[in-house]
């Protein structure tokens, strides 16, 4: 019996992924969990695993093509089965969640504008009609980065419709290479806009002593490479982080129209940069873990994000999201907001300054952490004693706990 493969969805915000590779072709025999292909979306590259065993009897979708979850790329038959033959372009299937009714839609050239769903409930959301815009996609297809250049976010502006690529950027002068945006970056662009325009973005930054931690560090680094760990400064904000979102819950919400999801697991979302961009693999449960867990579990995810090896469920359903700009240097950052969620903290630099301690110039280690919250929820009192409780933690942390 045939198998099919779909697009997983790569986090609870994704409506669609790109197939950067087919790692198998047609008539290629896989084994369950074998790496099938390979995909790019605006939180993640992931190599996805077969879901069943057999031969790839059918690839429906192309490399480079860009499709709604839960689309049909191809078939697992078994073995002995005749390959199917090549399809041309299949339109993308609709995801799990309906979308809204599209708004009208009136014949361009002849035919109908062709959509995603995200598309058309985002010209819906802004009160587009499709038609206005010029497909890029494949027969005139109207991408969500068209839609987004036509709203304003993008080198377009708001109403004017299509635009000859001349007007678009000024034509190059001197020694110039131009190269178009990676699929996973221009996802990225994309996120981080719509970040931008959907939460009001506020920033607290606390200067906070790490001395005692490098103590505990130095003196535990033996004892927990012992079980398999490093005893690392993210390890230790981290717990910080999770223990004070157990007191401070509205920080480890999210907002539904008018209504506010209090999520009662803390599920903790760690950026990894890589070469292409940035992905935020998610520790889940992070509040039931100690110490010692939570460095093994986050050294885990990041070591098998940078390896590709990332399943679905571990970029999806992140609550509360760390990014450490500091680890290049950066003394601090003002990280956008991890859409859904409703804060994000960023590390600075983690280093030794020169500070006053009781009147007296002293030598600490000392770093930036700043708190990006979005003010439709999240009040700058509250914000400021949930970092208040982080700092007091980090700088007083109970050795008998590590």
């Amino acid at each position: 019996m045939a198998t099919p493969i779909v697009m997983p969805q790569m986090g609870e915000s994704i409506a669609e992924g790109t197939i950067v590779r087919w790692i198998k072709k047609v008539g290629d025999q896989v084994e369950r969990d074998e790496p099938l292909f390979e995909i790019t979306t605006d939180k993640v590259d992931a190599e996805i695993p077969a879901p069943a065993a057999g031969v790839l009897s059918e690839i429906k979708v192309k490399e480079g093509e860009t499709v709604a979850v839960n689309t049909v790329v191809g078939t697992i038959g078994q073995v002995g089965e005749a390959p199917a033959p090549e399809a041309p372009v299949v339109a993308p299937a609709p995801s799990r969640s309906p979308a809204p009714a599209p708004p009208k839609v009136r014949p361009t050239n002849g035919r109908q504008q062709r959509s995603s769903p995200l598309v058309r409930r985002i010209a819906h959301d802004n009160n587009v009609d499709i038609a206005q815009i010029s497909g890029s996609g494949i027969g005139g297809r109207v991408t969500k980065h068209d839609i987004l250049e036509f709203l304003g976010t993008g080198p377009r502006a708001a109403g004017v419709g299509d635009v000859t690529p001349e007007a678009r950027s000024p034509k190059p002068e001197g020694r110039i290479d131009i190269q178009p945006l990676s699929p996973m970056r221009r996802k990225i662009a994309e996120h981080m806009v719509l970040s931008r325009r959907t939460s009001a973005h506020v920033h607290t930054v606390f200067h906070v002593d790490f001395s005692h931690v490098e103590r505990i560090r130095r003196e535990r680094k033996e004892d927990y490479l012992k079980h398999g760990a490093h005893l690392t400064y993210m390890g230790f904000i981290a717990k910080a982080v999770v223990d004070a979102l157990r007191r401070h819950p509205i920080l480890n919400a999210s907002l539904d129209g008018d209504k506010v999801l209090l999520k009662k697991d803390v599920n903790l979302g760690i950026a990894v940069a890589l070469e292409t961009g940035l992905i935020v693999p998610v520790v889940a449960n992070a509040d039931e873990k100690n110490l010692l867990g939570l460095s093994r579990a986050i050294a885990d995810v990041a070591e098998r994000a940078r390896a590709k090896q990332l399943k679905p469920e571990e970029v999806h359903g992140g609550t509360f999201t760390i990014t450490n700009p500091g680890h290049s240097g950066a003394q601090f950052g003002m990280p956008i907001i991890n859409q859904p969620q409703v804060a994000i903290l960023g590390v600075g630099t983690i280093e030794k300054r020169p500070v006053v301690i009781e009147d007296a110039i002293a030598i600490r280690t000392m770093a930036y952490l700043t708190l990006g919250f979005d003010h439709r929820l999240v009040d700058g009192a509250v914000a400021d004693e949930f970092m208040s409780e982080v700092k007091k933690q980090i700088e007083t942390f109970d050795v008998n706990q590590v």
